[in-house]
C-alpha cells in the first residue's frame, strides 16, 4: 500500500514538474522565461513577455499535464491498490502534480503558481467544481483585469463549489487536498496580494 502510494506520488510529481512554459520559450524563442517579466514560468508571464500564442500553449499544456497526472495516478491506483477509494488516489495525484508544477526539481524548485495545473487536476477529479471555479476566474478577470485577483478568487471558491457539486463518496483526503491546493495557489500569489493591497498590481492588457 505504502509503496504503491509512493509510486503514484513520484510519477505524478514528475508529470507535474514538466516546465512547459520554460521549455516552450527556450525552444521557440531561445530565451529563459525566468529572466524576463516576473520571472515566473507560468502562462501569464509567458503571454505578457513573449506572446499570446506561447502563452495560450503554456496554459493548455500545464492544464493537460495536471489532468494526465490525475488520470495516470488513478490508473496506477486501480491496478496496484484496487481497494483504495478512487477519489483518494486522485487526490494524492492531484496534490503531487500541483507540487511538481510549483516546485519542479528540474528548475531548482522555482516553478509556477499552479492555476492552470490546478484547474487540470480537478477537471478530472471534480469537473463541475473546476468549471465553476474557472468561470469565476473568467468573470473576475473580465471585470477587474487582474489575473492575480481572478486566480485567487477562483482557487479560494473551488472547495466551496466542490462541497455542493461533487456527488458520491468524499473521502477526507479528497476534501483536504481541495483546500490544500487552493491554499497553495493563494500563498503562491503572496507578492500579487501585496501589490493589490498597495494598488500597484498590473492589469491584464495594460501597457508596460
Amino acid at each position: 500500500m505504502l509503496g504503491s502510494c509512493l509510486l503514484i506520488a513520484a510519477v505524478t510529481y514528475l508529470l507535474g514538474s514538466i516546465p512547459t512554459g520554460y521549455l516552450l520559450v527556450r525552444i521557440f524563442r531561445h530565451e529563459d522565461i525566468r529572466s524576463v517579466g516576473s520571472g515566473n514560468i507560468g502562462a501569464t508571464n509567458v503571454l505578457r513577455t513573449v506572446g499570446k500564442g506561447l502563452g495560450a500553449a503554456t496554459f493548455l499544456l500545464d492544464m493537460l499535464k495536471g489532468s494526465t497526472a490525475v488520470w495516470v495516478g488513478g490508473l496506477i491506483g486501480s491496478m496496484l491498490i484496487p481497494d483504495a477509494p478512487l477519489r483518494s488516489v486522485q487526490a494524492l495525484a492531484a496534490l503531487c502534480a500541483v507540487l511538481g508544477h510549483m516546485f519542479p526539481i528540474w528548475l531548482k524548485l522555482r516553478g509556477g503558481k499552479g492555476v492552470a495545473t490546478g484547474f487540470g487536476v480537478f477537471l478530472v477529479a471534480a469537473p463541475w467544481a473546476a468549471l465553476a471555479a474557472i468561470s469565476v476566474f473568467i468573470v473576475v478577470l473580465f471585470l477587474s483585469r487582474f489575473v492575480s485577483l481572478a486566480s485567487i478568487l477562483g482557487a479560494g471558491l473551488f472547495p466551496v463549489f466542490a462541497f455542493f457539486m461533487v456527488t458520491g463518496q468524499k473521502p477526507a483526503v479528497f476534501i483536504a487536498v481541495q483546500f490544500a491546493v487552493a491554499l497553495l495557489i493563494i500563498v503562491k500569489h503572496h507578492q500579487n496580494i501585496r501589490r493589490l493591497l498597495a494598488g500597484t498590481e498590473s492589469r491584464f492588457g495594460a501597457r508596460k
